[in-house]
């Protein structure tokens, strides 16, 4: 089963779970679509947008769980996106993401393929 991974701030998270669903949190309610990665995307986008940022999780859904639109983003990469919300016990599973000290996020060991961002790249 492949897994598609939303980073999320922890505190908004925790209300979607109250409510039952997640409607999207910054970026997605400004762009009209929740923002996904996939395994080999996610610490690069952790990377460029959530660099050193603390109180975030880590959201894994099964992708064949929601209707996901693949549409290219970064250097033309086919990214998943959800144009509407999910049901939160569609979540496989949810972890805290740790950051380092060189403010690059520790991944769990499940995430297949993961490989840390080298920042002279970017």
């Amino acid at each position: 089963m492949s897994y598609v991974f939303k980073i999320c701030p922890a505190e908004i998270w925790a209300e979607a779970e109250q409510k039952g669903v997640f409607i999207g949190a910054g970026i997605d309610l400004t762009d009209g679509f929740i923002h996904f990665s996939t395994a080999e995307q996610v610490a690069e986008t952790a990377f460029l947008h959530f660099n050193g940022i603390t109180g975030l999780v880590l959201v894994a859904v099964p992708a064949d769980a929601i209707d996901l639109v693949w549409e290219p983003s970064r250097g033309g990469t086919l990214f998943p996106h959800l144009y509407g919300t999910f049901d939160v016990a569609k979540a496989a599973w949810v972890e805290q993401l740790a950051v380092g000290g060189d403010g690059q996020h520790i991944f769990p060991a499940s995430i297949p393929l993961y490989q840390p961002v080298d920042a002279s790249r970017q």
